[in-house]
């Protein structure tokens, strides 16, 4: 059939009952357009190509992968594209689900790349190990908590919708995994601008042990450094807190 390759990050789903649990989850919301990230072996796809009335397309980078696929599902032939997820353009015009069994070696980078999206990407529902989708989904004052929870956070709301056992994939990979949903949050937050949100909380959490007087203090005058705020350290802020903090930036 194909062979697997670990310099991929690849773990194929085989447990068709986690299959159909994550196509139940991705239909719980109406779609026109789809886009499955790295569909590997097909075990997602065999029930994505099933789906009526959508336009659906394929990212995948490994050829043996992609000249499985359109043998299996014919109906795929121009439908995928042929390169790393991290190196697409955007793969249509106006908004589109992402779903997929991420390749576990860069799925933090997936979630930034759909950040970069995020005026189109109207929900994403992936796979991911376990401990990077608890960072996603975590709250203030979790040890897990930073920049990955709150740039995801200040735009989509985290649903963590069950964990998968290492035996639901071939090979087995060495850790558990669990699948989320992204869904637009319904209320904008209000920030000075993306930029300034995005170097405050890389910034705050490059130090994350320290006060946050001292970690941030090159973004901010002395005076707006007194406020006591900034006595607390970047994982027991929230959202909110984060986004608030811009207007008072340099």
């Amino acid at each position: 059939m194909f062979t697997l390759k670990k310099s991929l990050g690849q773990h194929f789903l085989k447990d068709e009952n986690i299959c159909r649990k994550i196509i139940a989850s991705l239909q719980e919301n109406s779609f026109q357009q789809l886009l499955e990230v790295g569909p590997g072996g097909g075990a997602l796809t065999k029930f994505l190509v099933e789906i009526n009335n959508i336009n659906f397309k394929a990212v995948e980078v490994d050829d043996e992968k992609v000249e499985y696929l359109i043998k299996t599902y014919p109906s795929l032939k121009d439908k995928i594209i042929h390169q790393s997820f991290l190196d697409i353009e955007k793969p249509f015009e106006g908004n589109f689900t992402v779903v997929g069994n991420f390749p576990y070696n860069i799925s933090s980078q997936i979630v930034f790349k759909i950040l970069d999206w995020k005026d189109d990407v109207e929900c994403m529902i992936g796979m991911f190990q376990k401990e990077v989708a608890m960072r996603i989904a975590a709250k203030e004052g979790s040890k897990v908590y930073g920049v990955i929870s709150v740039l995801v956070q200040a735009f989509y709301s985290v649903e963590y919708l069950f964990e998968v056992n290492e035996q639901s994939f071939n090979p087995p990979p060495k850790v558990k995994s669990a699948v989320i949903r992204l869904m637009p949050q319904q209320d904008k937050l209000l920030m000075k601008s993306e930029r300034n949100f995005f170097v405050l909380v890389k910034t705050a959490f490059n130090q994350r042990r320290k006060m946050l007087r001292n970690a941030v203090k090159s973004l901010f005058d002395e005076t707006t450094l007194q406020d006591p705020i900034f006595n607390k350290r970047a994982e027991q802020l929230t959202v909110a807190d984060f986004a608030q903090l811009t207007f008072k930036m340099l």
